[in-house]
């Protein structure tokens, strides 16, 4: 395993691994949904850069997540990587270095991935409205209120 911090010779492969990954978790919402790249998409690209970045590499980067303050801003792993403990390794890594309250944002429909951030002790505190490439998506704010669960 080797967790790391972000370096510009990631860039390239953070963008394959999001271009394979983000309509992953829209997959069960009632719409179809078009990827916008993550390099055409100013607001979601800019609150990335702003955050700590790590990587999760073996030979090439798999895996990533962006921490800004105590709020996890993506956790991202190549598909054909999914399903080794890759996602759950980022986000211990990141919690052992965060100060509760840590939050964060998900699709409402994202079943799996809410199930892991639920065995680590976070609880969905609201529901609202947001859109991806246009189009309408349910999401939830998921909070981490205690580390000691």
């Amino acid at each position: 395993m080797n967790i790391r911090k972000y370096c510009e010779d990631d860039y390239k492969e953070i963008l394959e691994i999001y271009s394979k990954s983000k309509l992953d978790e829209l997959q069960f919402e009632d719409a179809d949904f078009e990827l916008l790249p993550l390099e055409s998409d100013e607001k979601r690209l800019s609150q990335l850069m702003e955050s700590d970045i790590f990587v999760y590499s073996e030979k090439k980067v798999i895996g990533y997540t962006a921490v800004y303050g105590s709020e996890i801003r993506a956790l991202f792993v190549h598909p054909n990587n999914r399903r080794k403990g890759i996602g759950r390794k980022l986000l211990e890594h990141v919690l052992t270095n965060l100060e509760p309250p840590v939050t964060l944002y998900i699709a409402k429909t994202n079943h799996y991935a809410k199930n892991i951030y639920f065995k680590y002790g976070f609880e969905v505190v609201e529901e609202f409205k947001t859109t991806y490439n246009g189009k309408s998506v349910l999401a939830n704010k998921m909070v981490l209120s205690s580390l000691n669960g």
